[in-house]
């Protein structure tokens, strides 16, 4: 048997038509998969990231992938304790731990709005919200599987999942690419621990420029981030840079010069503009064109994909009822039937569950929106990642429709809120849950894994783990009080500002309408409508870390830019180092939250630097010298190559 170690095919990234890509494990060879031991370690690591997931959500607004960490815990068990080496299983276990986040995001972005509102919110709430929106999650991908995951391979490029993918065949094959991820791992964990949770430096640099109303530029020193930008590139980091300019340099200084001078608040916010910063503008106003621009990107974006959309309900129809009889193991999808269960499920559920009584209308809006925003949520996935996707805005879009249809219906006041808000939670989770689901089948495909047997286990294991998801947000609650300055909700509470503000017909249509525009000049201009929109409506410190990452890989492959098989050797030595920082920054932001759910402090490092202004500089210094680190990394082969062959 051959010593060699395999690497992931160069055709993985494109080059060649989906339908005739190898996968690394390929359809001859009978592996194992969907096995007692990767169901349960697969559940139980769902659960692990559902909580922490939630928690880290609640607090800060944002949730860490899981699929990598996942891939690594997965492959680091089977081989060291169960003495297993298997990377099916492995990937299994990946794609089951990577939808405990996506249900965490589907959960605290709505949910905890009932609770700001003044309702109570039950675990069994919860848990049905998520099992409902799950379903749909789960199984609305399966008729666009093949023409997202195969027809446009190479195209859509699926960073995370071809990150997941690499730590995989890396820690599976041993050898130099598991040492890069290696690296990558203990410096992203060692950069975590000193920031994130020693407080040595913080996570933010940020800089306001007084001259110019007071806007603000920075970057999230995040090593999770400069990582996602090396995996996407430049080309989609610097659209989303570009939006944040125009919001942050464009609209923000010219709102502070119309209204810095008016006497009294401008709706939606409650405060002066002229006592605002940069930050609150952007919160009060900005948001909501971002939440315009991306919902009327996601409309564009599926009507231009509704043939291929057709096209490949039509190949599933022409299944219905034969069986799965294909041989080849990447090809084998649930059954059509599943896709009709789910949708049935989740009218029935939606309009009949007591928990819910959104009644018939709310229930049919609930299944419209589902595979509405979960096909678009597959498609957006592919572009920027699972971390990245815009979950939120796209839940903000179907609260605008579904506010108003109620409204016109006639309700009003709290009861009004509750079950719009309960409905938007389904479709919310379903958004999260669908693209969790893209991501996990691209990295399926690739390594070659069976679309059906992944889903079916990531609809169990959400379903288990919604309990650990919902039980973190009541404890969350109970400690420290959804909305307070410990637990800020900051997605849950915009939502709670959206649904009130439609049924007090007090919601800022114009600047809605103002994105709606803006995606419609990128339509007509030929430009990319979701990295310009999530370029407005993210925070810029986000957007200038991925662009960061990006131009980092840019620079990589202009070094060896005469010379297309360096080009190749440096991009994966990068994109290895890259997914063991995003891992290593997981894994330590989940641990760094487990401590702060215990109330156990550990930012001992918080004093050494007491002034704030030097924080900022180290903080963005450090930041920079991680970056320099990724790019000497990835260019040091040539001199490896030297001092072996010598």
């Amino acid at each position: 048997m051959s010593d060699e170690v395999r690497k992931l095919p160069k055709e993985a990234y494109g080059g060649i038509k989906g339908e005739n890509y190898r996968p690394f494990v390929g359809n001859n060879e009978n592996v194992p998969e969907a096995t007692v031991y990767s169901i349960i370690l697969g559940i139980i690591s769902a659960v692990i990231f559902a909580a922490a997931n939630t928690y880290l959500g609640l607090k800060v607004g944002l949730t860490i992938s899981a699929g990598i960490p996942g891939a690594i815990l997965a492959t680091v068990l089977f081989r060291s304790i169960l003495k297993r080496n298997n990377i099916l299983e492995s990937n299994y276990v990946a794609s089951l731990a990577a939808v405990g986040e996506s249900i965490a995001g589907g959960i605290i972005f709505v949910l905890p709005a009932l609770i700001l509102i003044g309702f109570s919110l039950p675990l069994w709430t919860v848990v049905i919200v998520t099992v409902i929106g799950g379903i749909m999650g789960v199984y609305f991908i399966v008729p666009v599987r093949k023409h997202l995951i195969v027809q446009e391979h190479g195209k859509l490029v699926y960073p995370e999942s071809m990150a997941q993918a690499e730590v995989l065949v890396s820690a599976n094959q041993g050898g130099k690419g598991f040492i890069s991820v290696l690296k990558g791992l203990i410096v992203g964990l060692g950069y975590k621990i000193l920031s994130g949770g020693l407080a040595l430096w913080n996570e933010t640099a940020t800089y306001i420029i007084k001259r110019f109303q007071g806007t603000m530029i920075g970057t999230d020193t995040l090593a999770s981030l400069v990582g996602v930008g090396f995996i996407i590139g430049t080309k989609t980091s610097i659209l989303m840079l570009a939006g944040s300019i125009v919001a942050w340099f464009g609209f923000i200084p010219l709102i502070k010069f119309f209204g810095g001078m008016v006497t009294t608040p401008i709706f939606p916010s409650t405060a002066l503009i002229s006592e605002m910063s940069a930050t609150d503008i952007w919160s009060s106003y900005i948001k909501y064109i971002g939440a315009g621009a991306v919902a009327a990107g996601g409309f564009i974006s599926l009507a231009k994909s509704l043939p291929t959309i057709f096209k490949s309900f039509k190949e599933s129809m022409a299944g219905f009822g034969k069986g799965e009889r294909t041989s080849e193991r990447v090809n084998q999808d649930p059954s059509i039937m599943w896709v009709f269960i789910a949708a049935v499920a989740g009218f029935l559920l939606t309009w009949l569950t007591p928990t819910v009584k959104a009644g018939p209308v709310g229930a049919i809006l609930a299944v419209f929106f589902s595979f509405f925003f979960a096909v678009v949520s597959a498609r957006m996935v592919g572009v920027i990642g699972a971390s990245n996707n815009p979950v939120s805005g796209m839940t903000i879009a179907t609260l605008l429709v579904i506010a108003s249809v109620y409204k016109a219906m006639g309700a009003n006041g709290a009861d009004g809120m509750y079950v719009v808000l309960l409905t938007a939670g389904i479709v919310c989770v379903a958004i999260a849950v669908g693209g969790g689901v893209a991501q996990s089948l691209k990295a399926t495909y690739i390594l070659g894994g069976t679309p059906k047997k992944v889903q079916h286990g990531m609809f169990v294991s959400l379903a288990v783990a919604s309990i650990a998801a919902g039980a973190t947000v009541l404890l969350m609650h109970s400690a420290y009080g959804i909305g307070s300055g410990q637990v800020t909700a900051p997605q849950a509470t915009l939502m709670k500002l959206i649904v009130e503000g439609i049924m007090t017909a007090k919601l800022p249509w114009t600047l809605v309408i103002i994105g709606i525009f803006i995606a419609i000049f990128c339509a007509l201009t030929g430009l990319p409508i979701l990295p310009v929109a999530l370029g407005i409506y993210l925070p810029i410190t986000l957007n200038t870390a991925i662009f960061f990452g990006g131009l980092i890989r840019l620079l990589v492959e202009k070094k060896f830019k005469n010379d297309k098989e360096s080009i190749d050797t440096a991009v994966e030595r990068g994109t290895l180092i890259a997914s063991g920082l995003v891992a290593g920054d997981a894994l330590t932001g989940i641990i760094i939250g487990i401590f702060a759910a215990l109330s156990i402090k550990i930012d001992f490092l918080s004093s050494i630097i007491p002034n704030e202004s030097v924080k900022n500089f180290i903080s963005l210094a450090v930041f920079v010298l991680l970056g320099f680190w990724i790019y000497n990394y990835s260019c040091r082969f040539k001199k490896e190559e030297k001092m072996h062959n010598a």
